[in-house]
C-alpha cells in the first residue's frame, strides 16, 4: 500500500482544525468533540454549521464554546466557502447533514471533506437515503449485514471513495429504530477515528483517487455492534470466521 507521505503533497500541513456541518440533533457532533477534547490527538474543532436554526447540534457546539452558524442557503456555495474561509476550517466533516454540498466547496475542500452514511456503501446510498427511510429499506429488502461507512466527499451523494466501513449486523425481529441504534453505536466510534487519521496525515486522499494509509483500530471481540459474527458471543465459544471476518474492516 503506498505510504500517506508519497500519496500527499509533502509540503501540505495537516488539516488540523476541524469545522462540522450537520441537520439533526448531533450525536455525530457531540462525539467528534468529546473525541478531539483529548489534546494528545491530533485536531481541533473549531465550528460547526446547520442548514437549520434549531438543529441540536448547533446547540452541542456551542456549550463546548465551538463557533456556529446558521446555512441561510444551502446551495451557495461561495457563500458557504466564505464562512468556511472565515473560520479557519481546514478539514470538513458531514456529520448527518442532509444537503448536497455545492462543487465549488468539494473542490476547495478535496481530500479533506468527509461523510459519515448510516449503512455499507455503495449500498443503500444517494438522495433520499437517510434516517429510517434507510434503515426500512435495509429491512424491506432483507439484508443481513448493514453498517457504518466514512469516505471522501464527491459532487454525488455517497458516492466518494471509501475511508473506511464496519460491518453490523441485522437481527430477527429488528424495527427500523432498533436497527439505526445499533448503526448509530458505530458511528460514534468509526468517525472520529477516521477523521483524526485524515487530521494526522495518516490517510490521505491520493492524486489516483484512491485512499492511501491504514486506520488502526482495536477490536473488542465482546462488543457485537462492532463485528459481524456467525458464532456465538459467549467467551467460551471460538470465534472462528469472526476473527476473519473483523480483520476486513477498516482498511
Amino acid at each position: 500500500m503506498t505510504s500517506p507521505r508519497a500519496a500527499s503533497h509533502a509540503d501540505t500541513p495537516t488539516p488540523s482544525r476541524l469545522g462540522v456541518l450537520a441537520s439533526g440533533g448531533g450525536s455525530n457532533v457531540q462525539a467528534l468533540i468529546d473525541h478531539f477534547a483529548d489534546a494528545a490527538i491530533v485536531g481541533h474543532m473549531v465550528w460547526v454549521g446547520s442548514d437549520r436554526a434549531d438543529a441540536g447540534a448547533l446547540d452541542r457546539a456551542a456549550a463546548a464554546g465551538i463557533g456556529t452558524a446558521v446555512i441561510n442557503a444551502p446551495q451557495d456555495g461561495e457563500a458557504l466557502l466564505a464562512q468556511l474561509r472565515l473560520a479557519g476550517v481546514e478539514l470538513l466533516v458531514l456529520a448527518g447533514y442532509l444537503k448536497l454540498v455545492p462543487e465549488i466547496v468539494v473542490q476547495a475542500y478535496r481530500g479533506r471533506l468527509l461523510n459519515v452514511h448510516p449503512a455499507l456503501l455503495p449500498a443503500f446510498g444517494g438522495a433520499g437515503m437517510y434516517g429510517h427511510r434507510l434503515h426500512t429499506a435495509v429491512l424491506a429488502h432483507g439484508a443481513l449485514i448493514t453498517g457504518a461507512t466514512v469516505h471522501f466527499v464527491d459532487e454525488a451523494f455517497d458516492r466518494g471513495p471509501i475511508v473506511a466501513q464496519w460491518p453490523v449486523p441485522v437481527l430477527p425481529g429488528d424495527s427500523a429504530t432498533m436497527l439505526a441504534a445499533r448503526v448509530l453505536r458505530v458511528e460514534h466510534q468509526l468517525l472520529p477515528l477516521c477523521v483524526a487519521a485524515v487530521a494526522s496525515g495518516a490517510i490521505v486522499l491520493g492524486e489516483d483517487n484512491r485512499v492511501h494509509g491504514h486506520l488502526d483500530v482495536a477490536v473488542p471481540s465482546t462488543a457485537p455492534e462492532w463485528r459481524f459474527t456467525l458464532t456465538s458471543d459467549a467467551a467460551s465459544e471460538p470465534l472462528g470466521l469472526a476473527t476473519d471476518l473483523v480483520h476486513l474492516f477498516p482498511r
